[in-house]
């Protein structure tokens, strides 16, 4: 979790959500994303899904058995279809996302039993330090909207 961690704080530095993702097999990192969809203008850019092609390209296969996700924050509905595709193992996130969360906090998509896949889903590793760092990426930019609209 620390690994995604570190690219979450690559994110922010780059102007975008601070949220980052490894995917993990037999102990080893084989993918690694962080937020995008701003700079490249790609709605799709989330950290699970730039983890996730990385280690299909590093495996040279889209199923992804037997591999871990860590996220730092709880994945959306899009993502968890992503995961599900994939065929991962193990989710584990740290922080919960109130407003669009696919895994209890909105939707439980990883509870839905109609579903092919299903995954285990470890939560709040690394929670209050994701979550602060989020805090503090949409404090800064309320300030700096506020910022232009006085000016």
């Amino acid at each position: 979790m620390y690994a995604a961690f570190e690219l979450a704080q690559q994110a922010q530095h780059m102007d975008e959500v601070p949220v980052g993702a490894v995917v993990v097999k037999d102990g080893a990192i084989i993918g690694r994303g962080y937020n995008h969809s701003i700079t490249a203008a790609d709605p799709t850019a989330h950290a699970e899904v730039m983890a996730l092609r990385d280690a299909g390209c590093n495996l040279t296969n889209y199923r992804l058995m037997g591999c871990t996700l860590y996220v730092t924050l709880e994945p959306c509905a899009m993502c968890m279809g992503a995961l599900f595709h994939a065929r991962i193992a193990h989710l584990v996130y740290a922080a919960p996302d109130p407003k669009t969360g696919a895994c209890g906090s909105v939707i439980d998509l990883s509870s839905e039993t109609r579903l092919n896949h299903h995954m285990r889903i470890t939560r709040g590793i690394l929670a209050e330090e994701s979550s602060a760092l989020l805090k503090q990426f949409f404090s800064e930019r309320r300030k700096m909207a506020a910022k232009k609209r006085a000016s």
